[in-house]
């Protein structure tokens, strides 16, 4: 059986939350069907993985190297042109031209697609002979909701705009499918919610998680982080909500925590901090680290992990990560939401400054209640997510049996890398 996958970001390495997600489907795609892959590379240090992915799927591969700037400029003349910004943002050719052909060379008889963006990218070819899985992951369009409801006009008007844009987009790919996957059930529910008789047939398809490299027994160069306690953040620096929650936490949340505790060190890392997340690092009391090999040191020298997010969707990768090395995990209502975790059990969760304060203030000075924790959190992402289970869904909605297995190249996860999952 040939499958057709379609991703507005090359799934290797599985360094950011989309291409963890993405990389796993993939392969388990791969070990049951000759797979094409289609996709965008939008950072030059992963075109050096094109052969790898070539090796894992089977089939034909079209690579497409975008640039920042050239997808701003195709995002501004979608904007003139009435049109949405994310459907915009990627180039019509070569990889609507590929599709084609193919779909003309081979027997696709299934197609997966990751992210609604890459819905434009297959709706040519959609018949009722090809049964179509949309991965949507999160509601895009909710996100944008978001982004317009925290910025000032002309922003907010611009990203409202965005938002009513992708919606229709969503709505018309999940119509057009034959099945709609979100990473929650919080996700299923809020996009029936405005889907409106779009949303046939919509299931959530929960993230797993890869509980052995990030593990306190892993083996990973140990490191010391300045301070007492140490807090830390990880994520991809140039994702704007990340950025929004460091120095909002910076500015409201650390100063009340270092008045009761004055040797606290905040450590943020993760790779291409923005200007105001560089400018954090000239703080006392802050570093900013950029790009890491490794973040699993960062997060093991930690005595607290901060996720203190104000808009988020789906499952926050950062929060799994930390709960998974046992770590005590402080975050926000926004970034909970989407993790099936007890508030008080397995994290804490707090909305006001002063809340998150005294969180982390009550967890430094209790190292034992810290550990205990940081334990039941790893506990639950032990019992709550694996891959293996999460993906037997796909073999039933693509109707897919192991026939490829032992023949797909074996290609190790990449460390956990960048410190880059958004």
């Amino acid at each position: 059986m040939d499958v057709l996958f379609l991703a507005h970001r090359i799934p290797y390495p599985p360094n950011k939350g989309d291409k963890i997600r993405s990389w796993h489907i993939l392969k388990h795609l791969a070990e049951r069907a000759r797979v094409h892959l289609g996709c965008f590379i939008d950072d030059p240090a992963d075109m050096q993985h094109q052969e790898t992915l070539r090796a894992v799927v089977g089939g034909e591969c079209c690579f497409v190297p975008i640039t920042p700037l050239s997808s701003r400029l195709r995002g501004l003349k979608g904007l003139l042109d009435g049109q949405s910004i994310t459907a915009s943002y990627y180039p019509r050719e070569p990889l609507a031209g590929w599709v084609s052909q193919v779909v003309a060379r081979h027997k696709v008889e299934r197609v997966f697609l990751y992210s609604s963006a890459m819905y434009p990218f297959a709706h040519r070819i959609l018949s009722p002979s090809r049964r179509v899985v949309m991965d949507f992951v999160d509601m895009d369009s909710d996100k944008w909701r978001q982004y317009a409801e925290s910025k000032r006009w002309p922003m907010s008007a611009l990203y409202r705009r965005e938002a009513v844009k992708v919606l229709g987009l969503e709505r018309e790919a999940a119509y057009r499918s034959d099945v709609s996957l979100f990473v929650t059930d919080a996700e299923v529910a809020s996009f029936k919610a405005v889907a409106g008789s779009a949303a046939h047939d919509v299931r959530a398809m929960f993230n797993g998680f890869d509980h052995e490299t990030f593990s306190p027994g892993a083996r990973f160069e140990p490191m010391t982080l300045p301070g007492k306690p140490n807090l830390v953040f990880t994520g991809a620096m140039d994702y704007w909500a990340n950025v929004d929650a460091v120095v909002w936490f910076a500015d409201e949340v650390l100063p009340k925590v270092c008045a009761a505790l004055p040797e606290t060190h905040f450590t943020i890392v993760g790779a291409r901090p923005s200007p105001e997340v560089q400018r954090l690092g000239r703080r006392p009391g802050i570093t900013v680290t950029g790009t890491v090999d490794d973040v699993r040191p960062y997060i093991a020298a930690a005595d607290v992990a901060v996720a203190p997010l104000s808009i988020a969707r789906g499952v926050q990768n950062k929060v799994l990560e930390a709960m998974a090395m046992a770590k005590a995990v402080v975050t926000t209502p926004a970034a909970a939401q989407g993790i099936a975790a007890t508030p008080g059990k397995e994290f804490l969760v707090e909305a006001g400054p002063q809340e998150m304060a005294d969180a982390v203030i009550g967890l430094a000075r209790d190292p034992g209640r810290a550990a205990a924790l940081g334990q039941a959190a790893r506990r639950l992402v032990l019992d709550r997510y694996d891959w293996g289970r999460s993906l037997s869904l796909l073999d039933d909605l693509l109707d897919l049996t192991p026939q490829r297995q032992g023949e797909s190249a074996v290609v190790p996860l990449s460390r956990a890398t960048g410190g880059d999952a958004a």
